[in-house]
């Protein structure tokens, strides 16, 4: 009569030793998967704390320029023949640096918030070269009063020149007229833009249809970001 618990036996042993290499093999899949998240969350880290270190720099006024992934950051850099699509401007609020920028509505928006939606990740900031006689305290909170007043304002997809709708390079530019009696680039009228490129004539035609407003005046990014009168602080 055949013992059939003795072909038994070995059968069990594979099986044990199947069942054990699947668990190692297992274990070693989740150890990967631990490891390399744990590297992205570093590396996540490392690459927000990265802009945040030099920052020190900074200072209320300073004036931030990056490249815009909205739909329109494009057409506004074809027309202006700038590489910079939006800007803002910076002021500290409870130990915090905040972006007052021209979206929908206008805003403040955290300084790590705001770096990290540009392309890129890329950001300049500049000054005005006689900021330290001219940014007095005073003139910082008039310049924040000022602030104030327009934000929550609809942004202004055909850019008016009122205060009924705000877009990001005319916040800018009337917060530093309206609180320091300093104009910050040269205005323009629509006109004096590059609006030949099939980019450009789409998206006007989208805002305006046929009556597109050429003797509009107008403020740029890219005239203010040129402006001789504001220096480089920071470019990350």
């Amino acid at each position: 009569m055949w013992n059939h618990s003795f072909y038994r036996k070995p059968h069990i042993a594979m099986n044990k030793l199947i069942v054990a290499r699947i668990l190692t093999i297992a274990t070693l899949l989740l150890t990967a998967a631990c490891n390399n998240e744990s590297k992205q969350k570093v590396t996540k880290q490392h690459h927000e704390t990265s802009y945040i270190q030099p920052l020190d720099s900074l200072m209320d006024g300073d004036i931030l320029f990056q490249i815009s992934t909205s739909g329109q950051g494009k057409a506004i850099q074809l027309a202006t023949k700038s590489p910079y699509s939006h800007c803002g401007i910076l002021f500290k609020e409870n130990k915090e640096w905040m972006v007052f920028e021209g979206v929908q509505p206008v805003k403040k928006t955290l300084l790590s918030e705001w770096i990290n939606r540009g392309d890129g990740h890329h950001f300049v900031s500049k000054r005005h070269k006689d900021a330290a006689s001219l940014l007095t305290k005073h003139v910082k909170e008039k310049m924040k009063k000022k602030k104030k007043k327009l934000v929550g304002k609809n942004y202004d997809l055909t850019f008016e020149w009122n205060d009924d709708r705000i877009y990001c390079s005319e916040l800018v530019y009337k917060i530093y007229q309206r609180g320091a009696g300093v104009s910050v680039g040269n205005l323009q009228k629509l006109r004096d833009f590059n609006l030949n490129s099939p980019v450009v004539r789409a998206k006007l035609k989208e805002r305006y249809g046929k009556n597109i407003p050429l003797n509009e005046t107008v403020i740029s990014p890219g005239a203010i970001f040129a402006d001789s009168n504001l220096v480089e602080i920071l470019s990350k």
